[in-house]
């Protein structure tokens, strides 16, 4: 049985994970629980497990120290945002296996985390990795050719820019496919989330950006492929259906018996695929720009993009500034080197930067 440290019990991802272990009670026992700031959720959540109060905790602070204090196999780490890097760097320094849900710790810390990991330590959550990790069992490292990244393209899929300018923030959290929280389903909007994602395949499976592309799929039923030198590509496919990925991550590499549903072969169906808009959402190419220069470019990237997501929902700035925030405040960056303190600072000074970027923009 193994034990699990859930953080970010009370998101989305959290709370699929409690269920999950609660189906299995076989499999796993939650051991400890962390939240952003929902106490009632928490500890309901809490009740409902059976654990005592020194077993939960509040806030990142209270994340660490319930890093440092319990002993897990396990540590999920569904927090949202960057504030997810110094548990991610705890985790690992615990020696547990890290599930990783919390893409932006891996963005920003980059060689400071992949450097801490020991092989097989990470394990991705995000459905598009869960399912490049399955599909890349079928051959060799070396038979690689390149990593698919399949993407829903979001609630504007086929929109031009100029339709973009006036949608609300109601429209950007209208995701046709997945439930999610405000900044990812606002990042599968803007298609950030997809840049994000092709910068963590690439620290997360040693990749190179010119081998990672990115297809849009509607039907969000295949997460991803991999292609081999033979011409071969394998493809990972279930309903989407974030159970199957969480589940995978908390027994990887075993699989959990009726994770979810599987698809119904018995149906008539289509699954489209189509090029990725660049122009009208150039946040993919962005962030493979970022990446490519390495450093603390990406942490700046994600930094920025929250920033200006904050700003968009609260009114201060459309949606296509989005992007055009992140471009103004990358190229104003000048990199700093890879230590904790470097990134931290780096991470600081875009967010100001960002605000500076957008208070101009609303006057």
């Amino acid at each position: 049985m193994r034990k699990v440290l859930i953080l970010g019990s009370t998101g989305s991802i959290g709370t699929q994970a409690i269920d999950i272990v609660m189906a299995n009670p076989d499999l796993f026992r939650v051991v400890g629980l962390s939240a952003g700031s929902n106490h009632t959720l928490l500890a309901q959540q809490a009740q409902q497990l059976g654990l005592r109060e020194d077993q939960t905790a509040l806030g990142a602070d209270g994340a660490l120290d319930l890093i440092r204090r319990v002993d897990a196999d396990v540590i999920l780490n569904a927090i949202t945002g960057s504030v997810g890097l110094l548990p991610t760097i705890e985790a690992l320094k615990a020696g547990a296996v890290l599930a990783l849900a919390n893409k932006e710790s891996l963005i920003v810390g980059g060689s400071l985390v992949t450097s801490l990991a020991a092989p097989g330590q990470i394990v991705p959550v995000d459905s598009e990795h869960s399912a490049l990790a399955q599909a890349l069992m079928a051959g060799q490292p070396e038979e690689v050719a390149k990593l698919v990244v399949t993407a829903s393209g979001g609630p504007f899929r086929g929109r031009t820019r100029e339709e973009l300018l006036t949608v609300t923030p109601q429209d950007a959290l209208a995701h046709p496919t997945w439930n999610m929280g405000r900044v990812v389903t606002t990042n599968s909007a803007t298609l950030v989330n997809k840049g994000l994602e092709v910068i963590e395949a690439h620290l997360l499976f040693d990749i190179g950006f010119d081998r990672i592309d990115v297809t849009v799929h509607p039907q969000s039923i295949v997460h991803s492929l991999v292609e081999f030198v033979d011409g071969s590509t394998i493809a990972q496919c279930s309903p989407p259906d974030m159970s199957l990925p969480i589940a995978l991550a908390l027994e990887w590499p075993k699989r959990v018996p009726g994770a979810t549903a599987p698809l119904d072969w018995t149906t008539a169906s289509t699954w489209r695929f189509e090029p990725l808009d660049d122009v009208t959402f150039p946040a993919v190419q962005m962030a493979k720009d970022a990446g490519r220069q390495g450093a603390t470019y990406p942490a700046v990237f994600n930094a920025s993009n929250e920033q200006a997501v904050d700003a968009f929902h609260d009114g201060l700035l459309p949606f296509v500034g989005i992007t055009d925030v992140i471009a103004a405040v990358m190229e104003r960056h000048t990199p700093s080197e890879m230590a904790l303190e470097g990134v931290l600072a780096a991470e600081k000074w875009a967010r100001a930067e960002a605000d500076s970027v957008i208070a101009k923009w609303s006057h």
